[in-house]
């Protein structure tokens, strides 16, 4: 226990918890890797007021098209800080925030973070700074700028959270999106790395509940459970950047859409990409559940339909193409190292298809869109 302040002393920002000289130290250790994701277009240096990107590229579209999201990792931060690795984290933040924006298309040009924190600890400040650096530099996503906040009162001492945010563009006839999506196109899974970076609240109440310790080998995973807990979400985007430009080129576009999933979902985030009328009709036997999401089903009983609308279970983005492009797709992704394998089609929305309860989805998260037919058994 600190001995008590004395009431003859003046109160300082020190005192009331706040270290400024420890927010500079953190931005020394993290200027190196935020610089290595900048290109020409990204003026100024580390620490400004506000990040300076040269949009000229922007005049050469006929109608660009800005796209912007947000977003944070929720709960698997509790993860990291009980583990004391922090390094995963940013991958994590990057990969919810870019995979939103390129879903319409668009190419992420840049992007911001803010972390607050009960206190700043140099070193683990620059750990996640790091991490964001790394993963915006696969994404192809300058850094630039961002806020550390310490909240001393507020949050723990080793407690901290994560937010993002960036900015994409698109030329607005190449959006993707529902309006492109016809019958007879078929849904490609690309997989996930893990659990990425939703559901972690019913995750870390099945494990609680379970007695298992962060530090536990187990076996079917091949590493402890607080590693594979921490895998960092993998991030899409320049694949799916990638796949456009492969695929929509010389007047034809056979790739017509993507889908993150996120919150929600397989199933949730499919419809939502999907117009009215049209059911996408997903095979579950296309693939096998990884084991993470196997043992988590079994340590806490959890039911089928909950996980299904509250975690990736091994697919983290879809692709929507034309029959006739799949193949492609699929090689293409392939070349890149994205595992990925056609597993459903898309057709008009029956009638009796509301008829499956649970594996129906007809609409997602405000969007009155289409439907999502879960079908079959998971294969293994």
């Amino acid at each position: 226990m600190s001995a008590p302040e004395s009431k003859s002393a003046g109160i300082t920002y020190a005192s009331a918890g706040v270290d400024v000289e420890a927010g500079d130290r953190a931005v020394e250790l993290m200027k190196d890797a935020v610089k290595a994701t900048h290109n020409a277009s990204v003026l100024g240096g580390v620490g400004g007021f506000a990040g300076l990107f040269d949009a000229s590229r922007l005049l050469t579209y006929k109608k660009p098209l800005l796209a912007t999201s947000t977003d944070g990792v929720g709960t698997k931060v509790a993860i990291a800080q009980a583990m004391d690795i922090h390094h995963t984290i940013g991958h994590d933040l990057v990969g919810m925030v870019v995979d939103d924006i390129v879903v319409v298309g668009a190419e992420p040009l840049f992007m911001t973070d803010y972390i607050a924190c009960g206190k700043v600890v140099p070193e683990r400040i620059a750990d996640i700074v790091r991490g964001i650096a790394e993963a915006c530099s696969i994404a192809g996503t300058a850094l630039v700028g961002g806020e550390t906040a310490e909240h001393p009162g507020l949050l723990g001492e080793h407690e901290y959270d994560v937010a993002g945010a960036a900015t994409g563009v698109v030329e607005a006839d190449s959006v993707l999106g529902p309006e492109r999506v016809r019958e007879g196109d078929v849904v490609i899974a690309m997989a996930s790395s893990g659990i990425h970076s939703n559901g972690y609240s019913l995750v870390r109440r099945v494990i609680n509940h379970a007695g298992w310790a962060l530090d536990r080998e187990v076996s079917e995973l091949g590493k402890t459970l607080g590693e594979e807990l921490l895998v960092p979400t993998k991030v899409y985007a320049a694949d799916c950047l990638d796949l456009v430009n492969a695929l929509n080129k010389d007047g034809v576009a056979p790739l017509h859409g993507f889908s993150h999933v996120t919150g929600g979902g397989l199933a949730a985030n499919l419809a939502r990409v999907l117009p009215q009328g049209l059911m996408a009709t997903v095979d579950r036997s296309t693939w096998e559940l990884p084991a993470i999401f196997r043992l988590v089903s079994q340590l806490g009983g959890v039911p089928q339909a909950d996980l299904e609308r509250t975690l990736n279970l091994g697919v983290g983005m879809i692709a929507i193409v034309e029959a006739s492009a799949a193949d492609a797709a699929i090689a293409r992704l392939g070349e890149r190292g994205v595992a990925s394998w056609v597993m459903g089609s898309i057709a008009k929305t029956t009638d009796d298809a509301a008829a499956a309860g649970t594996d129906f989805v007809q609409g997602a998260k405000g969007v009155d869109g289409g439907a999502v037919l879960m079908q079959g058994s998971y294969a293994g």
